[in-house]
């Protein structure tokens, strides 16, 4: 992207900040998980600073979890501005110890419901590292299909990651009405 994408802008804002607003609109307390030499924005929620190593995003969701504490946690990538605040407060409803978005025919696991006791088994997957979804996928998960998503919108739209300025592009096209 250039620059650290948390401070890249969308619609006149940082990336970071739109999938922060959903949370708060879905009635929940944001905490944003980063590296500790991630740059962010401004942002009045809580930061962890997750170990600098392993460069894995299980470490992420392992400190998610621990923030977490006895409460399951609604993981939200980012990167990821089109996620509606209705779709964040139906997860966080679920049962499921692990239940991840399935749309545009992959697995979306920072889009997702963990609960606590998952938090050790993906400690113990970061001593041999797999990829992310692999590892999210061995556990079993109750996958959110795009039947289920339809209702709160597009789902392809829904998972949609900005990774690339091209993307970043792609985004902006889509926040026009």
């Amino acid at each position: 992207m250039g620059r650290p994408k948390a401070l890249v802008e969308l619609g006149g804002r940082p990336l970071l900040s739109h999938p922060v607003g959903a949370v708060v609109a879905a009635g929940l307390e944001p905490v944003v998980v980063a590296k500790p030499d991630s740059e962010l924005p401004a942002l009045e929620c809580p930061v962890v600073r997750e170990p600098a190593e392993p460069a894995h995003p299980l470490c992420g969701l392992t400190a998610a979890l621990e923030a977490a504490g006895t409460r399951p946690a609604v993981v939200l990538a980012g990167d990821m501005p089109f996620v509606p605040p209705e779709l964040i407060a139906w997860l966080a409803g679920l049962r499921d110890s692990i239940a991840v978005v399935l749309a545009g025919g992959r697995v979306h696991p920072l889009l997702g419901r963990y609960s606590p006791e998952v938090a050790p088994l993906f400690a113990a997957a970061l001593d041999d590292p797999m990829p992310l979804t692999e590892a999210v996928v061995s556990l079993d998960p109750r996958f959110v299909r795009e039947h289920e998503i339809e209702p709160f919108g597009d789902p392809v739209r829904i998972a949609f990651n900005v990774n690339s300025p091209a993307d970043l592009e792609r985004a902006e096209d889509l926040l026009r009405p």
